[in-house]
């Protein structure tokens, strides 16, 4: 892992969504060095299922050795924002980072996205980092090394990244769009850059948008503070770069980077956004073992795949999983076995079969039937087929997160 050199003593950062996640892993790395961190983030009360406050992370980031300065600020709202950007300025005398990290997410296609979610992640991700970079550019100006650094994508046009959550791909290549018009508009005076993780990152984002066992498919945010830390201690002449957090580490000497795996060994989930062939991607994950988090079922080949398959999901399901899960599923199958099936983990003990379900889905997804066979055979993780294209849902995305424990009790049950 890269070692502190000290570069950014004595410099004060102002963070976007510093309170946990990779936020809090590039305050932490910088504190080491005796910088200032200014934490500007929403949440001042103990979340339920989101770890940290900006006041624990100030104690964090004092603990590591730096100074910290904790504002509450929701970065859609200028007001609040200038505040914090004042009070920066009043206790540590000038700005002189700038990591725009907040960002909200919602991986959902277009009829599925309310309009309060599209103006959320418009609102944070896009109007959020131009607004806060337009804020403490005028401070920046007057620093010796001033930099800005976007978490933010590669710009890419591939269709792909659009089809399933145009919304989401939006949001954040607005953000990686002011990297583009910053860095030339402030060339020569202030550095502008992106950085994107090559991996999936374990967040409490992440958890909750993967399920159970995503985080062992994961890295650790602290490859992606090393990363931002290299960035930010190079020169203004540094600019205009849209990186990823793997290479530039290779490119500065550091090319073990089993440290970083939450479960070293394990296969990696690959981020959105970056194309090596999403399809090739999947592909290479299931010959490697990622996707392969539960044993596939022994079908009775003679009744067809998918009647086979669901005699093993009625054989998994129980008033306990109805329980848990609450959901209504729809699956509308195309290919060699296309049809309409269903599952009901709402009502009584549960249910299962073909066609329309007794109630209406709360969940549609759409693939091919070979693909939804691989899928709870274990040799498609969901993730991996949402990303890729293959899986296709509507409706409530935390209820089609829940199918992934039903999976993984077909697999306890080694059907």
């Amino acid at each position: 892992m890269l070692p502190n050199t000290g570069k950014l003593a004595g410099c004060t950062l102002f963070i976007t969504g510093a309170s946990r996640g990779i936020g809090k892993a590039i305050a932490l790395k910088a504190a080491r060095d005796g910088a200032n961190i200014v934490i500007a983030a929403k949440t001042t009360d103990p979340h339920p299922k989101l770890p940290g406050t900006i006041y624990t992370a100030a104690k964090e980031v004092e603990a590591a050795g730096g100074k910290a300065l904790a504002c509450v600020v929701d970065i859609r709202n200028e007001q609040q924002v200038g505040e914090a950007v004042q009070k920066a300025v009043d206790m540590f005398g000038g700005i002189d980072i700038l990591v725009n990290n907040a960002s909200a997410i919602s991986l959902t296609g277009t009829l599925g996205t309310p309009m309060k979610k599209v103006d959320l992640m418009l609102g944070i991700n896009l109007r959020g980092t131009y607004l806060t970079s337009k804020l403490c550019i005028p401070h920046l100006l007057k620093s010796r090394n001033p930099h800005i650094l976007n978490l933010s994508p590669p710009l890419n046009l591939n269709p792909v990244w659009f089809r399933n959550h145009t919304a989401y791909t939006m949001a954040k290549y607005g953000m990686s769009m002011c990297v583009l018009g910053m860095a030339e508009e402030f060339k020569g005076h202030i550095a502008v850059n992106a950085l994107w993780p090559k991996t999936a990152i374990q967040t409490a984002a992440m958890d909750m948008l993967g399920g159970d066992g995503v985080s062992k498919q994961c890295r650790k945010p602290e490859i992606v503070a090393d990363a931002a830390y290299t960035i930010l201690s190079q020169p203004t002449e540094f600019t205009g770069h849209f990186l990823v957090d793997e290479d530039v580490l290779k490119d500065h000497g550091v090319h073990d980077m089993e440290p970083y795996a939450v479960q070293p060994g394990h296969p990696l989930l690959p981020d959105f956004f970056l194309d090596e062939s999403p399809e090739t991607l999947v592909q290479q994950m299931e010959q490697h073992g990622a996707t392969s988090a539960f044993k596939p079922p022994s079908h009775d080949t003679s009744r067809g795949p998918i009647e086979s398959t669901f005699d093993v999901i009625r054989g998994v399901i129980s008033a306990d999983v109805v329980k848990s899960t609450q959901g209504v599923y729809q699956f509308d199958l195309s290919g060699e076995h296309e049809g309409v099936w269903f599952l009901d983990l709402k009502s009584g003990s549960g249910s299962a079969g073909q066609g329309e379900p007794p109630a209406k889905a709360d969940v549609v997804m759409s693939m091919d039937s070979a693909d939804f066979t691989n899928m709870f055979a274990g040799n498609l993780k969901p993730t991996m087929a949402f990303m890729s294209g293959k899986l296709q849902i509507k409706g409530d995305m935390m209820l089609a997160m829940k199918l992934e424990k039903l999976m993984n009790r077909m697999n306890k049950a080694k059907l």
